[in-house]
């Protein structure tokens, strides 16, 4: 009996793992496709919701790689409680509460792209700001890693045993804000560095895959804090002089 419930946990973990694997390519293979110029401007009725599906498809992609030891851990909890007969809920209800906070996200970041479209602060052909404007985002990012916010959500991003430790909640719900509250803390961490798309590009797959591997490294390294710190550093200093130089 004990090694067939071996066998099927093996069987689940690799299970999660490809589908995670899949689900990360996929919204990858999704943004290396060729898109309209004008997805950049929003300027025709039926571009908003291509916009939404893009930011949304975006955050996926950008975020789930970083996500993934928080989900394996869910997982391998909810196999020990199993093995002990404890209530338990499938990863799927816990993925999906991540997923519901980076569609928020997609939403706010849609309807600050249309913001900025609409008062001419973006480039309609490849989706970025101004140097004024650039410069401001990045002064703010790197401001925004020296905060308190940015370390306590690093801090509960870095730790996933240590927030399912704390935050447990039973059944599908609570395994449903738990994707929620864990996916807000990952989305705290990362906020301020997305919205710099608009500094190189809201289509730039380059800048994205750059993005998407510092926030890998920011909850793997040790010694974050001072990871945190002299990024926000260099965004600061490249801020000031793009601002300096205008």
């Amino acid at each position: 009996m004990e090694l067939t419930m071996a066998k099927l946990h093996s069987l689940e973990r690799a299970l999660i793992a490809t589908a995670v694997v899949l689900l990360t390519l996929l919204a990858w293979s999704y943004m290396a496709m060729p898109m309209p110029a004008t997805v950049a401007d929003g300027s025709k009725p039926h571009l908003p919701a291509l916009i939404l599906i893009m930011w949304t498809v975006m955050m996926v992609a950008m975020m789930l790689p970083s996500a993934t030891p928080m989900i394996m851990t869910y997982m391998k909890v909810c196999q020990r409680r199993r093995a002990s007969n404890r209530s338990m809920s499938p990863t799927w209800v816990f993925l999906a509460g991540y997923l519901t906070v980076w569609t928020g996200f997609g939403v706010l970041a849609a309807l600050l792209q249309w913001s900025l479209n609409k008062t001419a602060l973006l480039s309609p052909a490849i989706g970025h700001v101004g140097p004024v404007t650039g410069g401001v985002l990045l002064i703010m990012a790197g401001a925004y890693q020296f905060s308190r916010l940015k370390q306590a959500c690093l801090g509960k991003c870095q730790s996933p045993l240590g927030f399912l430790m704390t935050e447990w909640r039973e059944g599908l719900a609570g395994a449903f804000v738990m994707g929620i509250r864990h996916g807000a803390f990952c989305t705290g961490c990362c906020w301020a560095l997305m919205l710099l798309m608009f500094v190189g590009g809201v289509m730039n797959l380059v800048w994205m895959i750059g993005l998407a591997l510092y926030f890998l490294a920011e909850k793997l390294v040790p010694w974050q804090r001072l990871f945190s710190h002299i990024t926000g550093s260099i965004l600061i200093a490249s801020g000031t002089l793009i601002l300096g130089i205008q």
